[in-house]
């Protein structure tokens, strides 16, 4: 019977690979030259999380714009990034999380295998961890059920892996 997986996840690898150009741009841009910027990475299980650490509002706002633009070049989804709120870190200095997202989420799972049943198609969806699982008799039902999530969930960054026959 074949079957695929949905996942949602960033690769950890272009991840790190993306945080350490930009501390090199950091090292080489005039704006940044006597501040005491930086930017940092945390790897785990669930997904990545990157700090920055700057001086002000506006190197902040151009510290994320790097690191966006760093991240898509290397081919990671910014569907897959969450920029949460500055925080003040002592003295004038502003501190931000970045999360970078590994895997669906509960309501994920749910509005996907729900997507999936009110396709009509002959296939099952089973979540199975922070993944779902899709099976069914004919490959190109599959196919329908994969080109059906991608025009009704474009806000998702779904990737679909581990095909078999």
């Amino acid at each position: 019977m074949p079957s695929f997986d949905i996942v949602s996840k960033a690769d950890a690898q272009e991840v790190k690979n993306a945080v350490d150009q930009v501390n090199r741009e950091i090292g080489t841009r005039y704006d940044f030259r006597g501040t005491k910027t930086s930017i940092d990475i945390s790897v785990a299980a669930t997904g990545s999380k990157i700090m920055l650490l700057t001086d002000d509002k506006m190197r902040l706002e151009a510290l994320q714009e790097i690191l966006r633009q760093k991240l898509a070049k290397r081919g990671v989804s910014l569907k897959l990034v969450k920029f949460h709120d500055p925080v003040p870190a002592g003295g004038d200095m502003l501190r931000q999380e970045v999360d970078i997202k590994n895997g669906l989420e509960d309501d994920e799972l749910k509005r996907v295998t729900k997507e999936i049943k009110n396709t009509k198609l002959k296939v099952t969806a089973q979540i199975q961890g922070d993944e779902v699982r899709v099976s069914g008799k004919k490959r190109d039902d599959l196919q329908s059920a994969i080109q059906h999530l991608r025009q009704q969930l474009p806000q998702m960054e779904l990737q679909f892996v581990n095909f078999r026959e």
